[in-house]
């Protein structure tokens, strides 16, 4: 793995945007689209999930990105493993609503990069529980691969835009990502592809296409959950 330097934090730009929802209604959704496609990947579960094992791989701009996480919902509790921004190995354990305790590299390098990580992983939630608008565009045509999905657009000020591509059972084949804003514009165009179940979980193990115009993979491994009253681990599957 090399360093967590500038390919990270691109990656970070990439993936995470502002997350900060434009308004806090889902009253452009339709059908309550948002919250069929958060179902879809467990938000009626998810509440059954003590912990949540999963490593984030990157590989853009020759860069191959690993970061090893454990993070407890239910507490806040975040242990990382992976390298800091020199390449130095570390381990570290922290909760998020103490992080102003924490050291600078837990707040400004590590902690972001869980966010973006977790936003990665579990994105048909995340974009549901920040009440972030959605609007349903209807049948479009698929950016990367044949035919046509339901495009369903969720909106973050200011002016990040995520598009994402539903078949009819409510699960992602694709997905866009158009960063607004002062920023240099970034476009992600990718898959949304090998499905596993974890748990109540549904989640997409791999993303494959482009970040501006540059080849783009991203993908989880070792992804396992700890359900209430049990010590076992339930791998992905």
């Amino acid at each position: 793995m090399t360093k967590w330097g500038r390919s990270a934090t691109i990656l970070c730009l990439v993936f995470l945007g502002t997350l900060a929802p434009t308004m806090p209604s889902w009253a452009q959704a339709g059908p309550n689209i948002g919250e069929q496609i958060a179902k879809t990947y467990g938000l009626e579960g998810f509440g059954q999930i003590e912990a949540i094992r999963f490593t984030f791989n990157a590989q853009f701009l020759g860069n191959n990105i690993s970061r090893s996480w454990v993070w407890q919902p239910k507490t806040g509790q975040i242990s990382y493993e992976g390298k800091d921004k020199d390449g130095k190995p570390v381990k570290v354990t922290y909760t998020q609503s103490r992080l102003a305790e924490e050291p600078a590299n837990v707040r400004d390098e590590i902690d972001p990069a869980f966010v973006n990580d977790k936003y990665n992983l579990i994105f048909p939630l995340q974009f549901y529980w920040d009440g972030a608008p959605v609007r349903d565009e209807g049948m479009q045509k698929l950016p990367l691969g044949t035919g046509s999905a339901r495009r369903v657009v969720v909106d973050y000020s200011p002016g990040d835009i995520w598009d994402l591509y539903v078949g009819p059972d409510y699960r992602v084949v694709e997905f866009g990502f158009h960063r607004g804003g002062p920023r240099k514009p970034t476009t992600v165009n990718a898959t949304w592809e090998d499905n596993k179940k974890a748990g109540p979980l549904l989640i997409a193990m791999e993303r494959r296409g482009t970040a501006d115009g540059q080849p783009l993979h991203v993908f989880f491994s070792d992804v396992a959950v700890k359900l209430t009253g049990s010590d076992a681990w339930v791998n992905a599957q």
